[in-house]
């Protein structure tokens, strides 16, 4: 017990009469390292061959082309048309109008066999008259034989405008209007009366 006693008062005087000592703090110089110099590496360009695909084969779809039945229309059934023996005319007609330049006619004839001849005339513009024979029947149809009577001239409408008297209308005349002047009666209204002003006397 004594002895730990006297190795702790050694301790205290110990560091009492010592300084703690101060070491300056040292300075290493920085390191440099070489930077290494690695070849490049040269790596072959990869040759990849050329990928062949087969053709595909595909089958050629057979479709049944679709049957569909004819359509079946019932004929049409029209009745008879009555067939009438021919029935023979004759008629004949014509117009001549001088001012108005027509000059036409119709002639035409038939038996009771259907047998038709007839002709027509016509005057036409350039002073000729067109003249057409004609003949029908069931078995030759329409044959025309076409003539033109006279000679052509050159077509020159005279046409004068008729001439109409201008209107002459009778002016209107109206009574001039009598208008008596209004009557009124003049006002009568009293005269007024004012009473004198009195002024105060002065002093």
């Amino acid at each position: 017990m004594k002895v730990f006693i006297l190795a702790a008062l050694v301790v205290v005087v110990a560091s009492q009469g010592y300084p703690n000592p101060q070491y300056p703090k040292p300075q290493y110089p920085k390191p440099q390292y070489p930077t290494p110099a690695y070849p490049r590496p040269a790596y072959p360009t990869p040759a990849y061959p050329t990928p062949a695909y087969p053709t595909p084969a595909y089958p050629t779809p057979a479709y049944k082309a679709p049957a569909y039945p004819a359509p079946a229309y019932p004929s049409p059934a029209y009745a008879k048309t009555p067939e009438y023996a021919p029935m023979p005319y004759n008629f004949n007609w014509a117009v001549k109008d001088d001012p108005s330049y027509n000059d036409y006619a119709h002639q035409e004839t038939a038996d009771d066999k259907g047998y038709v001849t007839g002709s027509y005339r016509t005057l036409l513009p350039d002073g000729r008259t067109q003249i057409v024979d004609y003949k029908a029947d069931d078995y030759t149809g329409y044959v025309a034989d076409v003539k033109y009577d006279g000679e052509a001239k050159e077509y020159k409408p005279a046409y004068k405008p008729a001439g109409y008297p201008s209107p002459a209308y009778q002016k209107p005349s109206y009574p001039s209007p009598s208008y008596s002047a209004p009557k009124y009666p003049s006002p009568s209204y009293p005269s007024p009366a004012y009473p004198s002003p009195k002024y105060p006397t002065k002093y």
